[in-house]
């Protein structure tokens, strides 16, 4: 990226408010491009406030007039809620408790050479029994 030069998705002319689709240029003070507001929580048009060695360092949104620095017009990832977060913890509790862990890949059986015997072949594992895993989670929140 050259100096002096930031790739807006459409931006505003001061002169000329129809929003025309204009080729990359310095960006100037008063340009209106896209940016996520803190305060709104929504992607919208904000005015550039500040430019710091050509590039936008601060905008002010033009909804609800909120100066914040340029965020590049990403929104922030969502955090999970409470819920979430305690829906997790019960199915990792049930997990912990049936034991095993988890499928764990089989070793690699030798090929026997031409005058060796074949050895015997494993006996299956045993059969587990099959648990209810709502009722597991009823149990755990009962306690």
């Amino acid at each position: 990226m050259a100096l002096g030069f930031q790739r807006l998705r459409v931006y505003f002319d001061a002169s000329n408010r129809r929003g025309l689709l204009l080729p990359d240029r310095p960006v100037r003070l008063g340009d209106v491009i896209d940016d996520y507001c803190p305060r709104c929580r929504l992607l919208l048009n904000h005015d550039v406030a500040s430019l710091n060695v050509g590039l936008v360092a601060k905008t002010t949104c033009r909804t609800c007039h909120n100066t914040h620095d340029y965020r590049n017009a990403e929104a922030p990832p969502k955090r999970p809620t409470k819920k979430q977060l305690e829906k997790q913890k019960l199915f990792d509790e049930v997990l912990a408790g049936m034991g095993g862990g988890g499928a764990v890949p089989a070793a690699p059986v030798p090929t026997p050479a031409a005058d060796e015997p074949a050895p015997e072949p494993a006996p299956p594992p045993p059969v587990r029994k099959k648990r209810d895993l709502w009722a597991e989670l009823e149990r755990i929140r009962k306690k």
